[in-house]
Formats: C-alpha cells, sequence, structure tokens
C-alpha cells in the first residue's frame, strides 16, 4: 500500500485563510475589545445609517463595557418603521402636526459639542471624555427617537467624522455654513451657530475666552433662484437676524471657463497675426476686433449655462444679488472678527483669515472653493461624502480656506422620502422609491414633466379607477415604456430604474422646485419657475407610448390618448370608442349584424380568424357543417375521423 505523503506546497487558499482567521483572532485578542472593523483605514467612513444590532455594539465599544450573550438566548428584534410612523408621506393635516411638534422641541437637537479640555490632559483622558460626550449625545436622540415617536435624520454616528468637525471650528475665525438655495432651512442647521459661539479661545482651550468666533449662512446654487425669490428669502433672513449671502460656484465656473477659452482664442488669434507680419496699426485693429470677440465669446459661452432668470442687475434688490467671487473674498474680509482676539501664548497674532466651510454633503463647498481658486483643488462628486478629511487652501495672502468633510446633522424630518429628494441619502442606495417619487409628482406640474421629458403620461379616470391625478406609477411606466427600460422576464416596465434617473434629474435641478420660506405658498412661490422650465423645453420631440409595433393590437397611437378626465358616465373616449365598436343603438330584430352588412351609414366588424367564428353567417343564421368546413379553408370531402396509419408491429416472437 502507498504511504502517503504530505503536500510540500504552504501557500494555498486553505492555509492562507487559516493564516488570516489566527492573525485576526491574535489582533483582538492583543487589543482587548469588540471591534466592528479590523481595518484601521476605515476610521474615517462616514455611518449615517446602522441596525439595531449594530448600534448596539457600537455604543458598547464607545462605553468601553464588555458584554456576554448567552448561546440560545439571545433576541434581536429589528424594529420595523411602520410601527412609529409612515415611512411614505404624510398627509397634509398629520404634515402639519408633525412640523409644529418639530418646532416646539427644536431646541433639543444638538451638535455633538467637544468636552472642554486644557493642554495639561493626556491624550488618553482627552479621548476617554470626546467618547463619554459623544456617548451621552447618541443617548439624548435615542430617547427622542424611541420614547417619544420623533422621526430624525439618518445623521453621523462616527466620532471620528465629527472630530473632523471639532477641528475645523476649533481653527476657524469665520464659520461659514453652505446651504442649498432650493431648501435652506432644511440644510441650514441652527445648533451650529450657537456651538461657534461657545467655542472658547484661539484654540478651543477652556477658559480662554467665548463668543469671538462669527459665523456667515452661505446660500450656494442661487441661480437657481428669482430674484423674486431670492427677495423673499432675504427678507426672512433678515427678520430673523441672521447674516447671508447669495453665491452660485457653478455659474462662477462657467464664467471663469468661458473667460479661460476666450482668453485662448485671441492669444491664438493673436500669434497668427505675427506670424502673417501685421503693421503695428494692424495688430493695435487687431487687438480691438480680439476684445469684441472675446466680449462676444464670452457672452455666447454664458448663454449655455442655464439660470433659472437673466434679470437685470440695475434692477434687482442689493441684498439678492448673486455675489462674484471678488465680492465673497471681500465679504469674508468684512463679516471676520478682529484677528486681535486670536492672540496666542506667545502672543503672536495669525496673520492669515481662516475661514471654515461647513455643510450638508453634496450642497457644494468643495464646488465653492474651486470656484474661488479658479482652478480645480478640491475632489467634486454628487456622491454624498466624498470629502473625507479637512483640507486647508491658501485662497491668497490673506485668505485660508479650510474645507470640512460633509456632515449630516440630527434634524427633525417628516419623511425619509424628503432626504432622498433633498439630496441627503443616496439614490443609487434607495430601496423604496414610490415615496421620493409621489413627493416629485407633488412638486412639479404634470404639463413640466411631459414638456421635460417629452412624455404622454396616461392618466387614469374616475371611469377606470382612478382619481384624475397624475400618480408616481403614472409618471414611472410612461418614463420607462419612452426610455425603454423593462425587467426580465414579461418585459414589464422597469420603474426602480426609472425612479434613479427621475430623482437624479430632480436633485441636479433639471426638475427644479425651490422651497418657500415660512408662511409663503409653494405654488405661488414656484409659479414663475415652472414657466421658465416650459419656456426652456418648448418645442422638445415626444417620446413613443409604447415599445410594440404599430401593426400589433397594444399599439397606442399618442394622438388618441385621453388628455381630459371625466367623471363615470361613460363618456370618457374610451367608453366612446368602446360603445361605437361593439354596439349599436338602433338594431333591427333579433338578427346579429357584423362584418359586410351597413346599419345606418356604420359597418361592424367582426373577426372570422377562427373556425367556430365562421359558424353563422353576417346576419346571425347558422351554417351547415359542410359549409363551415369550406369558409376555414378545408376541403368538405375531408372526413371527419381516419383510421390511423397502420405501422410496424414487433411479433413478440422469442421473447417467451
Amino acid at each position: 500500500m502507498p504511504s502517503r505523503t504530505r503536500n510540500s506546497n504552504s501557500s494555498g487558499l486553505g492555509r492562507a485563510i487559516i493564516n488570516k482567521k489566527v492573525k485576526d483572532a491574535r489582533k483582538i485578542q492583543e487589543s482587548g475589545m469588540y471591534t466592528t472593523d479590523v481595518d484601521s483605514a476605515s476610521r474615517l467612513k462616514s455611518v449615517t445609517q446602522e441596525r439595531d444590532l449594530e448600534e448596539f455594539l457600537n455604543t458598547a465599544q464607545l462605553a468601553e463595557t464588555d458584554f456576554t450573550a448567552e448561546r440560545r438566548n439571545v433576541r434581536v428584534i429589528q424594529q420595523s418603521a411602520d410601527a412609529s410612523h409612515n415611512p411614505y408621506l404624510l398627509s397634509e393635516v398629520e404634515e402639519k402636526q408633525t412640523l409644529k411638534k418639530h418646532h416646539d422641541n427644536k431646541q433639543r437637537l444638538r451638535v455633538p459639542r467637544r468636552p472642554p479640555w486644557t493642554k495639561t490632559m493626556t491624550p488618553a483622558e482627552l479621548e476617554q471624555q470626546e467618547k463619554a460626550a459623544f456617548l451621552d449625545w447618541r443617548r439624548e436622540l435615542a430617547v427622542l427617537q424611541e420614547e417619544e415617536n420623533f422621526l430624525l435624520t439618518p445623521f453621523e454616528r462616527n466620532i471620528e467624522v465629527w472630530r473632523q468637525l471639532w477641528r475645523v471650528l476649533e481653527r476657524s475665525h469665520l464659520i461659514v455654513q453652505i446651504v442649498d438655495a432650493r431648501n435652506p432651512l432644511r440644510f441650514r442647521c441652527e445648533d451650529l451657530e450657537d456651538y461657534v459661539m461657545d467655542i472658547e479661545g484661539p484654540e478651543g482651550e477652556k477658559g480662554t475666552g467665548r463668543a469671538i468666533r462669527r459665523s456667515l449662512l452661505l446660500i450656494n446654487k442661487a441661480d437657481l433662484l428669482t430674484a423674486k425669490q431670492r427677495t423673499q428669502w432675504a427678507d426672512y433672513f433678515d427678520s430673523q437676524g441672521i447674516q447671508y449671502a447669495f453665491f452660485s460656484a457653478a455659474n462662477a465656473a462657467a464664467i471663469q471657463e468661458a473667460r479661460r477659452e476666450a482668453s485662448l482664442r485671441a492669444h491664438e488669434v493673436t500669434k497668427d497675426e505675427e506670424s502673417a507680419g501685421l503693421l503695428p496699426e494692424e495688430q493695435i485693429d487687431g487687438a480691438e476686433d480680439n476684445d469684441d470677440s472675446e466680449s462676444v465669446a464670452s457672452s455666447n459661452d454664458l448663454e449655455s449655462y442655464f439660470s433659472v432668470e437673466g434679470e437685470n442687475v440695475e434692477g434687482v434688490d442689493p441684498r439678492a444679488r448673486v455675489l462674484s467671487v471678488l465680492q465673497l473674498e471681500d465679504l469674508f474680509v468684512q463679516k471676520a472678527p478682529d484677528l486681535t482676539a486670536f492672540v496666542d501664548a506667545s502672543g503672536s497674532r495669525p496673520s492669515k483669515l481662516m475661514v471654515g466651510l461647513v455643510g450638508y454633503p453634496n450642497v457644494g463647498k468643495s464646488s465653492t472653493i474651486n470656484s474661488l481658486l479658479g482652478e480645480k483643488k478640491v475632489s467634486v462628486s454628487s456622491t454624498p461624502g466624498k470629502t473625507k478629511h479637512f483640507q486647508t487652501i491658501h485662497l491668497s495672502d490673506s485668505i485660508v480656506l479650510c474645507d470640512c468633510p460633509g456632515l449630516v446633522f440630527p434634524q427633525f424630518a417628516t419623511t425619509k422620502a424628503a432626504l432622498v429628494c433633498d439630496g441627503v441619502l443616496p439614490i443609487d442606495q434607495m430601496k423604496e422609491y414610490t415615496g421620493p417619487i409621489s413627493l416629485v409628482v407633488q412638486r412639479i406640474p404634470q404639463n413640466v414633466l411631459e414638456a421635460t421629458y417629452g412624455l404622454s403620461i396616461n392618466v387614469k379616470g374616475v371611469e377606470e379607477g382612478g382619481n384624475g391625478q397624475m400618480s408616481a406609477e403614472n409618471l414611472l411606466v410612461a418614463y420607462a415604456i419612452a426610455r425603454g427600460y423593462t425587467r426580465s422576464g414579461q418585459g414589464n416596465p422597469d420603474e426602480a430604474r426609472a425612479a434613479r434617473y427621475i430623482l437624479k434629474d430632480y436633485v441636479n435641478a433639471k426638475l427644479l422646485f425651490c422651497h418657500p420660506p415660512t408662511e409663503v405658498d409653494e405654488k405661488d412661490f414656484n409659479v414663475q419657475t415652472h414657466e421658465i422650465s416650459l419656456r426652456r423645453v418648448a418645442g422638445k420631440k415626444r417620446a413613443p407610448v409604447t415599445r410594440v409595433g404599430k401593426d400589433a393590437d397594444t399599439f397606442i397611437a399618442s394622438a388618441f390618448l385621453p388628455r381630459s378626465i371625466l367623471p363615470a358616465l361613460g363618456q370618457g373616449p374610451k367608453s366612446r370608442a368602446l360603445d361605437q365598436e361593439f354596439f349599436e343603438k338602433s338594431s333591427v330584430g333579433s338578427a346579429v349584424y357584423a362584418k359586410g352588412v351597413v346599419h345606418g351609414g356604420k359597418e361592424f366588424l367582426r373577426p372570422i380568424a377562427l373556425p367556430h367564428q365562421n359558424s353563422v353567417t353576417d346576419n346571425g343564421t347558422a351554417i351547415q357543417p359542410k359549409y363551415t368546413r369550406m369558409a376555414n379553408g378545408r376541403d368538405p370531402s375531408d372526413k371527419k375521423h381516419k383510421k390511423p396509419k397502420r405501422v410496424k408491429q414487433r411479433s413478440g416472437g422469442g421473447y417467451d
């Protein structure tokens, strides 16, 4: 019997798995603590949503508490959102009650503070206090969610990300909170402004004096608002005593790009003229022509960039003007505090103004920095949470910018669908799409949606089981059919894919809706916005309403779609077509009138493709079976029953 030899290969897959498990176990044993992530590179990963088990383990880790679980006696209950609130949308009455409740309890929503510290403390003591303070903050929010049934935004739960905010606030002299102009109140954190006033001294050390820093609210993407809308927001901010400014990073970047391209073209034209050997007078004339062409090119390039309203700057309220890059830099200097209050222990005064930029993900912090610098220095992405660490960028000899990672501050929310529409939650990670799409349908009129996408949305009337109003399903089905998005299998419209595209267009302002200040009606606030949207897409080609061929039985022509919704009286377009096709009001006798019979100037169509449809004549008279076979294309002499063909059969011989 041959002897078994041991495999000399010590680098197989199984051995690699065993070694990995041994290393992980040794690392956990040496640390003495349970950790949910061994990899230290992912410490700054943004965490906004956790399951109950993950939240329990992370809370135990923050508290440095050991816990034991008995086998076969552990219950992990995942609380459903349906038990406490409506996960989709709220009714109008429920929404008003919820907003009033939020207003009464807004003082209880706080930003996690860094505990007071001194330079005599050790890093271990400071870290212990930070974790304890952060744990208390988490418990306060848990009380609001679990005991009082408040729905909060999926706020940031990673303490490492909040530490980035603490460092930015302690370093900065002027804190600029950037918000989206389409919904400033959603992205503004009021408690952050109070926290800025609570930070002490030039470095945040305890006992060095507080209320020396200043705050500024920068309303980015202000070009999406009309001059009237910006004036209404200016009145609101003035009544609240808020320092604010309107700015558009995308507009500034488009202007800079247009100027660079015009300058490059002018430089190329100048080089061509020099090579041609023009006279000095001709060169001067050519330079003047180049200046004119540069201005024309700049204006043409600016027209390609979308702005809601090309109003005259002279007629706009000075408070509602969209600032340029140079004007914004001057505003930073004007709103900044006196730098003499930030003298360090050695008595030296800071030489540069530190401006910290803070805000929600995807509000345009990095884009604002790039527009201020005139070139791309900070990575930009439409995905929330692109910036991971705070970054310092020297804007000029006197100003330094500090970019903070995007933070989802804890705020009261009505539904998660509103957070998806506001761009706070990633659309690609969305699991439920009917709620956000229903909000889009409520905010954007049907004619704007049809004109933007070239659709013909078929709305169900009362007689068809609908209510005469456009629903989320109507929009998704029409969009999916027009774009050819179908699911595998039976080829039904892929509504989930259509929802992602529509929501991305809504977040990117292709479908524009702007939230008004408090006590202002939404429809009246967006009347001019919808009119401008219709003018932009006027004359757009209509998309097909069906993906079947014109000869198919299920083909629907665009021209025959019902454009009005009538009550259930049998007078709708489909009902009239049905009555006209299958019924006749005045019929003579009991005869059946069908194809070939004209009655009252109208002709009935009767299909005769199947054999049983040829058993009667056009007037209802029965036909003999012999003539029925002739109508079906069969020979009347054919017998109904034929003997089966004779085939060869085995005799069975030899099996006995």
